[in-house]
């Protein structure tokens, strides 16, 4: 147990150093947009680019994972909604915003540091994969639905086309391409170029950690309990037991990589969550639930840790 709160600390104390240097007044909240910045469009890039185009493609692109991990999402993405719906009378387009919650993860920020301690290199190839899921899944998905349920004007070819366009502007999945492309011609950086990438892709676990904490500052959930209960218990609870039983059932995945789709199941909702909710009139109760998932996934992380290496979940890796 002590070699699994080994792992799970540091990354916890960064987030708490982050959230105490915004309540303390050493940063405020503008500065962790500008350094969240720089990690969303050069440190994680980098850090995707470096692990993907030093491997055969082969190797990076394993559609038994993005079946899994779709599927896993999907089953958690609907049971949350039918749960808002019908048991506690939501209107769809709110349950479609639980239904975001529960089901899509905070991979880049929180998911990766995890998942690099437990596994080491390949969790990086697995958070391309992930979020490939995410990015040409499930936020579109959730995105058309919630729109369409709320009436606002936009077809949905409209709102695709957005998508796209947004898809096309990020870093990340720009990195993810190039990277691909590497694996796939087996094209090799010149050392320097290389070694530059490398020093910028050390620099986006930490920095990740600290701008999450202080993203987190000032935010509360007084007065939400039952709805971020259900959120909280949909992402950091169904959404891994929907994707461990998938990867079970989905041949052709292996091991390590089978443990870092639980991994990147297990941890908070994406940080962007509340800056979603806040177009359907939700952001109050989606920083709660940030907040929550996040404390409460110290817990979960730490036991779906231990019942991976510890208690044989996964045959093949301890």
């Amino acid at each position: 147990m002590l070699d699994i709160l080994a792992i799970t600390t540091p990354v916890f104390i960064l987030i708490g150093l982050g959230f105490g240097a915004v309540r303390l007044g050493l940063f405020s909240k503008p500065d962790m947009r500008v350094l969240g910045t720089f990690v969303i469009r050069f440190a994680l890039p980098a850090m995707l680019f470096q692990a993907l185009s030093q491997r055969p493609f082969r190797e990076v692109m394993n559609s038994g994972y993005l079946l899994a991990y779709a599927l896993g999402s999907l089953a958690a993405m609907a049971a949350t909604v039918l749960l808002a719906r019908w048991v506690f009378k939501r209107s769809f387009r709110d349950s479609v915003v639980f239904g975001m919650g529960a089901s899509l993860s905070n991979s880049a920020f929180i998911g990766l540091p995890v998942a690099l301690q437990v596994l080491g290199p390949i969790a990086t190839v697995a958070m391309a994969l992930t979020m490939l899921v995410e990015n040409l899944l499930m936020l579109p998905l959730v995105l058309i639905l919630a729109d369409s349920a709320g009436n606002r004007g936009a077809s949905i070819l409209r709102i695709l086309r957005d998508i796209a366009l947004n898809l096309l502007k990020n870093p990340m999945i720009i990195a993810i391409a190039i990277g691909f492309s590497f694996a796939l011609t087996g094209i090799r950086l010149p050392q320097p170029l290389f070694k530059a990438i490398d020093m910028l892709s050390l620099a986006s676990a930490a920095i990740a950690l600290f701008v999450i904490g202080g993203n987190l500052a000032g935010s509360t959930v007084k007065g939400m309990g039952r709805e971020v209960a259900l959120v909280t218990g949909g992402k950091l609870l169904l959404h891994p037991l929907a994707v461990l039983l998938a990867v079970f059932l989905i041949p052709g995945i292996s091991a390590e990589l089978q443990a870092a789709a639980v991994f990147f199941a297990c941890v908070p909702m994406f940080s962007i969550y509340a800056i979603l909710g806040q177009k359907y009139g939700l952001e109050g109760l989606c920083s709660a639930v940030l907040v929550m998932a996040t404390v409460v996934s110290f817990i979960t992380i730490s036991a779906f840790i231990w019942l991976v290496k510890v208690g044989g979940v996964i045959p093949g890796l301890g």
